[in-house]
C-alpha cells in the first residue's frame, strides 16, 4: 500500500509526464499518441514505474523500446519541471499498460460463452412446501 507521500508524488509525475509526452517530445515517437495511465513510486521515491497506453502506433513494443531509449531525455524534461518541488528526480522505467486490451479480450471471451438456461423445477418437488 502506497503512503500519501508516494501517491502525491506519483500523481505529480503522471501529470508532468503526460504533458511532456504530448507537448515536448511527440516528435521522438512518430506521431503516436502516448498517455500515462499509472505511475507507481518506490517508498524512497527514487524509482517511478510508469505504465503507458499507446494509440495510433503500428507496433507498441517498438514504441516502448523507443521510449526506453529516450528515457534520459524524458527524465531531463521532467527534472526541469519538478526540480523546485522535489529533492530527487526518480529513475524512470516504462511498461506498456495492457489493461484495455485485457478487458477487451475478457469481453470477447464472455460474449462467446454459451450458458444453458436453468432447468425448470416442478412445484411438487419444492422442499420447502413439504
Amino acid at each position: 500500500m502506497e503512503s500519501k507521500r508516494q501517491q502525491k508524488f506519483s500523481r505529480l509525475i503522471q501529470k508532468e509526464l503526460a504533458d511532456i509526452f504530448q507537448r515536448e517530445v511527440p516528435h521522438l515517437f512518430g506521431g503516436a499518441f502516448i498517455s500515462v495511465s499509472t505511475v507507481r513510486v518506490s517508498p524512497d521515491l527514487g524509482l517511478a514505474r510508469t505504465y503507458l497506453s499507446v494509440m495510433m502506433a503500428p507496433n507498441p513494443q517498438e514504441l516502448l523500446l523507443e521510449v526506453r531509449l529516450n528515457a534520459k531525455t524524458i527524465r531531463h524534461h521532467l527534472a526541469q519541471r519538478i526540480k523546485s518541488q522535489v529533492r530527487v528526480i526518480p529513475e524512470l522505467t516504462f511498461y506498456l499498460d495492457d489493461t484495455a486490451e485485457y478487458a477487451a479480450n475478457m469481453d470477447k471471451l464472455f460474449s462467446g460463452l454459451e450458458i444453458p438456461p436453468a432447468p425448470e423445477e416442478d412445484e411438487d418437488d419444492d422442499i420447502y412446501t413439504k
